[in-house]
């Protein structure tokens, strides 16, 4: 039995070809399953990769790359991570200093690709742009128009007094 190739390519929903180191691509727990599931002969095709973008398949991997040795998540990552949640190390604090809407795509596309951890640090980051704002400043940054009457807003108010304590 030979070993799996070292390199696979995915293919973005704009239809280009992105040779990957396996290691790097198999962080997507989505890829790691249908590289484990198809017949050896068929690792040497491309694997279609529809909900994510050139750009952002391209930016995803390069998070992919800085953290292929990272030990798998455990369950017990889970209860921990919950503690720390705004706690985001520098490397992938810096790698997620783009425009809101890259930030929103990787998202979606860590979601899509079954890659927790990019998942985790990208939720952290929306959070930490939330943290400490007033309603008002995080609809300013997100660019939400407030579509509550005031009647409407001042009965929300009254019904969550007990979060401002």
């Amino acid at each position: 039995m030979s070993a799996p190739p070292a390199n696979i390519t995915l293919t973005s929903s704009d239809g280009v070809d992105i040779s990957v180191e396996r290691q790097v691509a198999e962080r997507s727990i989505l890829i790691k399953n249908l590289l484990d599931d198809l017949p050896e002969e068929a690792n040497t095709e491309s694997i279609p990769i529809p909900n994510v973008n050139e750009v952002v398949l391209k930016k995803v991997l390069e998070w992919c790359e800085h953290h292929k040795k990272d030990p798998p998540a455990s369950a017990d990552d889970d209860a921990d991570s919950r503690k720390k949640s705004t706690d985001i190390d520098e490397w992938d604090q810096k790698f997620m200093q783009v425009d809101q809407e890259m930030l929103f795509e990787i998202i979606l596309a860590a979601n899509y690709l079954d890659i927790k951890a990019l998942l985790d640090v990208g939720c952290k980051t929306v959070a930490n742009m939330i943290k400490g704002k007033t309603p008002d400043e995080i609809r300013k940054t997100f660019n939400i128009q407030n579509d509550f009457t005031p009647e409407e807003e001042e009965q929300i108010r009254r019904e969550n007094e007990w979060a401002e304590e």
